[in-house]
């Protein structure tokens, strides 16, 4: 009996010499087409440590996988952690993958039918749970973030693109062949270019940093008139970013407000339309265009507010995502937490 309390106490110290129960340990990768980035996470999402390296996009996609389970390795060896102490790797990839863990495409990447989740449980020999970065990031975000104690939510990643995630019922929604999350492809009105999808009219060619970006640039060709935003980017239009597009709408810089009112309001149509919907508890934003931080924020609200079908219905909250950079590696880990529970 003396020998089973013992063990039973010495796995449940922690490093600040308090007892809990031991937790559970995941890793998360989250893949982007700039750094392959792999996180050791417990079960409440807390990352224990974190290694990344570059992506080197351009290379076949075998060195690339070659390279995450090098990566995974190295981060468990650095934390004095062994393989099999971890309980599953999750991973959240620019694309979308089948149920069965193939990638079916990263165009960032270039990946096209990759047999990812094959490869890497045959190399780990670990359960891999495979699905698009804005789903994991909206997990994150559930798990530890804006979304925490809600039962149904929904998050945009206003960034080159935007991607979508849905939480429902405490679950990741991603439809029967498990790409319905795909938000930034909800066709919101017509527009002076297409989506790289290939049709015309995508949220993400109205709502994005690359659709306020080449908006703002069509209105500096066709006005002709001054504007900050040529002097903030160095003379060179071809500096313009997204940032500087909000910063100058702050000042009250004509065409620059004129390019941001055009994003609020698509953006509003596009969150409207998945309230009536969904009808979620909570939409959170993140990505780059977030990063505009409260004042967007009051702009979108207001937007949606304003145009909702009937002016007594109650919506969810409209937040800012909380977690950034780190929800990649939290939510992947999750996505292998909830995954393993099934």
């Amino acid at each position: 009996m003396t020998c089973i309390i013992i063990l039973y106490l010495l796995n449940m110290k922690d490093g600040s010499g308090c007892y809990e129960r031991k937790s559970s340990m995941y890793i998360g990768i989250d893949l982007g087409g700039t750094n392959i980035a792999v996180g050791i996470v417990d079960e409440h999402g807390n990352i224990k440590h974190e290694k990344s390296c570059a992506t080197r996009v351009g290379r076949e996609a075998n060195i690339i996988i070659d390279d995450m389970i090098t990566l995974v390795l190295n981060t468990l060896e650095e934390f004095n952690l062994q393989l099999n102490e971890i309980k599953a790797i999750g991973i959240g990839i620019p694309g979308l993958a089948d149920k069965n863990g193939n990638v079916l495409f990263c165009v960032n990447l270039g990946w096209k039918n990759v047999h990812l989740k094959e490869r890497l449980e045959n190399a780990l020999h670990k359960p891999i749970f495979i699905d698009n970065d804005a789903t994991v990031a909206a997990l994150a975000e559930y798990e530890r973030g804006s979304m925490k104690n809600c039962r149904g939510g929904v998050m945009l990643t206003l960034g080159t693109g935007i991607g979508g995630g849905i939480i429902l019922n405490g679950e990741v929604y991603s439809g029967f062949n498990g790409i319905g999350s795909e938000l930034g492809h909800i066709v919101v009105g017509e527009n002076f270019y297409n989506c790289n999808c290939g049709r015309n009219g995508c949220l993400e060619t109205f709502a994005s940093s690359t659709a306020i970006i080449k908006h703002t640039k069509k209105l500096i060709k066709e006005m002709n008139e001054s504007t900050l935003i040529i002097k903030m980017a160095g003379g060179n239009v071809n500096n313009i970013d997204a940032k500087i597009i909000f910063d100058c709408a702050k000042l009250g810089d004509k065409i620059a407000n004129l390019a941001v009112n055009r994003l609020v309001k698509y953006l509003g149509i596009g969150i409207l339309n998945i309230i009536n919907f969904i009808d979620p508890e909570i939409i959170a934003l993140g990505g780059g265009v977030a990063g505009a931080g409260q004042y967007l924020l009051d702009m979108i609200v207001n937007e949606v507010i304003t145009n909702k079908y009937y002016v007594d219905l109650p919506i969810g909250k409209i937040v800012l995502a909380e977690l950034g950079n780190k929800a990649g590696i939290v939510g992947a880990a999750m996505i292998a937490k909830h995954g393993t529970s099934k």
